[in-house]
């Protein structure tokens, strides 16, 4: 999977409008194209950036080898001189790109691709694809962790996913989320990351009781013994099962952890509460009780305010397919093109629907923080060659209702720009961080949230505004389309 040639994993019409810059325009003239997205998914109040790495290994793989050109020439619709180009061709060009694991919003640009246009163009398709569904289930698993308030989450959608990479490439987004680990053993070994399970209902039923099936597997794993107690009933056999085994295990002198049971089944809030109580008053007030159950944030959410005694969800389908929203929204559209004067034209894309109606020129990101609180006050889009004094005041204000103004005094506030270079002149020059020192990094930039935008429902939402400057070159070339 990691070794696959991805060089044709694009749509059909990128690669006939690069024959057409081939026959048509100078190929090496340079844009600016702006990966972003318009609408968090999940009705949340951020997302999680994911999928860099991947994205990095494409960009570093991009070559057409000779069965590439072979099929292409099959379809009948290149011609040999261009067919001949792609022999050589190599992404030359610089990638600039909000780093894994930061949040980010809509509108502002995740990805930033400088680059002569056929290359430029080529690329969009697998940015989208790779940027897009890493970052929607990192930002899944930070709403399901969000809600299981400090408690252990761990991915074992494997089985539900939409195949092997989005079951592999899906757990490392979510481990990026802030979940403690997965059961795709594959993901494991290719991202360093922890790998997680206990035992199948099928365990328990190819025994001749279950009490056997528990004791053989606590004699197997005594340090790692989490046992499935919902095969036949719960309360009457499951738990007492359970609690028997473990108290076999302490009289055997064997030091009990990481141990206690799963529930798969059933009222988890009840049953919780039950088995906990039994739990304790046979002397295991430390058993782990995790839960798994086609669970997501909302339910953990709901169990969580009932009560439930669960300190560990193990949660699979509705993370690893992001059920409620299956797709992130990203786009990928022209911003700029060098004139030749070697400075950037300024583009905007006008659309009947306000919202798609594109922010032109090369930009750059600012991440604006409360110096009291640390936590973000809003992220201000500014054209390339803008720099700002913390010293002095700021006013920003909302692009879509600018008369909404807030002014920001001078020493109160910290800026830090998000976007950073990764590739210069075809070369990278960013080294990926390993996937567990993402997460922490994740969860560091978790806490910059105000609490009001995490909030699973009706979140307030950052806000994302444009500079003065960027704003004016805006209405600049609203104006000009409207006269055309």
């Amino acid at each position: 999977m990691d070794r696959q040639n991805l060089t044709l994993l694009t749509d059909l019409y990128e690669l006939t409008m690069m024959q057409g810059y081939f026959k048509n325009k100078d190929r090496n003239e340079t844009v600016i194209f702006d990966a972003f997205f318009r609408n968090n998914p999940c009705g949340g109040g951020y997302s999680i950036s994911a999928g860099l790495e991947q994205l990095i290994q494409y960009i570093k793989e991009l070559r057409f080898a000779k069965q590439d050109i072979d099929y292409l020439a099959s379809l009948g619709i290149f011609d040999a001189d261009f067919l001949d180009y792609l022999k050589d061709f190599r992404f030359t060009g610089d990638i600039y790109a909000i780093p894994e694991g930061t949040v980010m919003f809509p509108r502002e640009p995740m990805i930033k691709v400088i680059a002569p246009i056929m290359q430029a163009q080529l690329v969009e398709t697998a940015i989208l694809n790779i940027i897009n569904h890493q970052s929607l289930i990192a930002t899944k698993a930070a709403r399901v962790c969000h809600a299981a308030r400090g408690d252990g989450i761990m991915e074992f959608g494997l089985r539900r996913a939409q195949g092997p990479d989005a079951g592999t490439y899906g757990a490392r987004a979510a481990v990026i989320g802030g979940c403690v680990g997965t059961s795709n053993v594959l993901a494991g070994q290719l991202f360093d990351i922890p790998v997680k399970g206990t035992h199948a209902h099928s365990w328990i039923m190819s025994f001749p009781d279950e009490y056997t099936a528990f004791k053989t597997y606590a004699d197997m794993y005594p340090g790692a013994c989490i046992l499935l107690v919902d095969t036949y009933d719960t309360l009457k056999s499951g738990v007492p099962n359970a609690i028997r085994v473990f108290t076999e295990m302490r009289e055997a002198g064997i030091q009990l952890k990481n141990y206690g049971i799963r529930l798969d089944s059933g009222d988890l809030a009840y049953l919780s509460k039950k088995a906990r109580k039994m739990l304790d008053e046979a002397g295991f007030s430390d058993a782990v009780i995790s839960a798994s159950n086609d669970l997501d944030e909302f339910l953990i959410d709901s169990l969580k305010e009932q009560g439930a005694t669960i300190t560990s969800w193990g949660v699979g389908t509705n993370l690893i397919t992001s059920k409620d929203n299956p797709s992130f929204g990203g786009v990928y559209k022209l911003a700029a093109i060098m004139g030749e004067d070697g400075k950037f034209i300024p583009k905007i894309k006008l659309s009947e629907n306000s919202e798609k109606v594109t922010n032109p020129g090369d930009k750059i990101i600012y991440r604006i923080y409360e110096k009291e609180s640390g936590k973000i006050k809003a992220d201000l889009i500014c054209l390339a060659d803008e720099v700002y004094d913390e010293a002095e005041d700021m006013l920003l204000f909302d692009p879509a209702e600018p008369w909404k103004k807030t002014r920001l005094a001078g020493g109160t506030y910290t800026i830090r720009p998000i976007l950073q270079q990764i590739f210069k002149n075809g070369e990278c020059c960013y080294t990926s961080p390993k996937a567990m020192e993402i997460r922490e990094y994740c969860q560091r930039e978790l806490d910059t949230l105000w609490d009001e935008t995490k909030r699973l429902m009706n979140p307030h939402n950052v806000y994302v505004d444009l500079s003065r400057k960027l704003y004016d070159m805006k209405l600049e070339l609203l104006d000009q389309m409207s006269e055309r």
